[in-house]
């Protein structure tokens, strides 16, 4: 029997909601995993004996500044930092757990925002406005053909998403393995402070920026949210990237009822076990 253990954060914003669609979306991969007996823990992380306990960890949405301030003045923040840029754990942020991620964002707010990095992007906060300008749009995720079980779908069926005060992927940045220096220089930035992985595990900076999905440039102009930035051939916003097990969406996976997406990467929570 392999016992993996997956945290959410659970300083502010919707973490509840993960918890819950994780224990969704861990009857879809049990048909990938029969042959190897794997126990599924799904935790609330506050205190950094219970991160140490996490093969993977999930950054929810929320108010990434308020949650920047908890985990500094509840001694998690470093941790959190050496779990992300050091170990190199899998790590997944929706929205505020995307900013949290990226190297880079624009400073909204004059003091208080701290960022972990992982992510070599730059992310413009905010991005559609004001939580009243809220939307939904249908993704084309490709990569979500790796689900497979009952109630799964199949790889052609769009994922409908919630954006509420999204960031998004402005830029991608060169793979750093120290600070973002060229970012640093620039007004109304923040950056992430620079670590070291392990000699034994792998270097930050080692893999590229995988783009994951990009949302239909005229999204939120749809009302009735059924088009694809692929079937109207734009490129559209980055929404969704990769860097190695460093994963972040702009948009709210947890809000829709929908576990494909969390099971996709508990596979890849697995095989980063194995």
């Amino acid at each position: 029997m392999t016992s993996i253990t997956i945290g959410v954060l659970a300083l502010q914003g919707a973490f509840s909601e993960h918890l819950q669609l994780l224990q969704q979306a861990s009857d879809l991969v049990a048909n990938d995993y029969q042959d190897q007996q794997l126990q599924w823990h799904f935790i609330e992380v506050r205190k950094v004996e219970e991160l140490d306990r996490c093969d993977g960890l999930i950054l929810p949405g929320g108010e990434s500044t308020t949650i920047s301030l908890v985990a500094a003045r509840s001694g998690i923040l470093e941790p959190l930092r050496e779990y992300v840029k050091v170990s190199r754990k899998p790590v997944w942020g929706t929205c505020a757990g995307l900013i949290l991620l990226a190297e880079s964002a624009n400073r909204t707010k004059a003091t208080g925002q701290e960022l972990l990095g992982g992510l070599d992007v730059r992310v413009n906060r905010n991005h559609f406005g004001r939580q009243v300008e809220s939307f939904e749009a249908e993704l084309d995720l490709p990569f979500l053909k790796e689900v497979v079980g009952p109630d799964s779908g199949t790889d052609k069926q769009p994922f409908r998403s919630v954006f509420i005060r999204a960031p998004v992927v402005e830029k991608i940045l060169e793979p750093q393995s120290g600070i973002q220096e060229a970012q640093s220089q620039l007004a109304d930035t923040v950056v992430a402070p620079s670590k070291a992985a392990t000699t034994t595990g792998p270097k930050v900076g080692e893999w590229p920026v995988e783009v994951m999905c990009r949302l239909p440039g005229r999204a939120k102009a749809l009302r009735d949210r059924e088009v694809t930035a692929s079937e109207i051939g734009e490129e559209g916003d980055i929404v969704a990237v990769r860097q190695g097990n460093v994963f972040g969406t702009s948009f709210h996976p947890e809000l829709t009822g929908d576990a494909r997406i969390h099971a996709w990467w508990m596979k890849q929570v697995v095989q980063s076990v194995q």
